[in-house]
């Protein structure tokens, strides 16, 4: 019986204008696609002019600028479609999706799709389940205690996965799914058993359990503040409140 983090996978990743997911916008997007450990990588990229400047701390993260946008990027409404449709394509050829802090990349997705297709991400998805593995999570519950950051950098190095170009979405999306195979064999006993169906269920589960953690957390550093704990996709501001 083959394991599913020894089968295919698909993993995704965006770089963006800023991390406010109700405002920001998509720059660069990429899925990469792999049926085994050590196969082959497929790459799926796109390039979005946004529309809006590109904030300076953006581009000192990933080094994407309005120019660059506006030379290599396409429309928008179009291109977030056709991501869409790709992940639907994938998921529908039965690989899970590797997604990174999921709530954080398919959020904006959804609110991209919404600004410019007046669809959901769900309406892409509509009869297939939407199967979604998340590093972080699983990092932070199957080895909670374990000290220090827990970005992808950070993972990737206590996991001995390496990335290279980080802040390039296919290399991040490439590292993020090696860095899940990895966690999958480091915790094997503890996941033993479990489809991706029956682990994306207890992912949303484990997620609100961080949330409220890290809401405590906040609260007694005296720094107070919400954390959402929806997983892999946050509610609307409007069906939030």
């Amino acid at each position: 019986m083959t394991l599913w983090h020894e089968g295919p996978l698909a993993s995704f990743d965006t770089e963006t204008t800023g991390v406010d997911v109700e405002r920001d916008r998509i720059v660069t997007a990429s899925l990469v696609l792999q049926d085994a450990p050590g196969g082959e990588l497929r790459r799926l990229d796109w390039a979005v002019d946004p529309g809006l400047p590109i904030p300076a701390q953006a581009t000192a993260v990933h080094g994407l600028t309005d120019s660059w946008a506006r030379e290599h990027g396409r429309a928008p409404g179009v291109v977030v479609e056709e991501i869409a449709r790709a992940l639907a394509e994938s998921t529908r050829a039965a690989r899970p999706l590797v997604v990174m802090n999921a709530p954080y990349d398919l959020t904006l997705l959804d609110r991209e799709l919404r600004r410019h297709r007046s669809l959901t991400i769900s309406h892409y998805f509509s009869g297939t389940p939407l199967l979604v593995l998340d590093p972080w999570v699983l990092d932070k519950h199957l080895d909670r205690y374990r000290k220090g950051r827990r970005t992808l950098t950070a993972l990737c190095a206590s996991y001995d996965v390496p990335l290279t170009d980080a802040h390039d979405a296919g290399a991040d999306a490439t590292a993020a799914m090696e860095l899940t195979r990895a966690i999958a064999r480091r915790h094997h006993g503890r996941l033993e058993g479990l489809t991706t169906a029956e682990l994306h269920l207890r992912q949303a589960v484990w997620h609100a359990a961080q949330a409220r953690g890290l809401e405590q957390w906040f609260s007694r550093s005296g720094t107070p503040a919400s954390v959402d704990p929806a997983w892999p996709l946050r509610l609307p501001l409007e069906q939030a409140a």
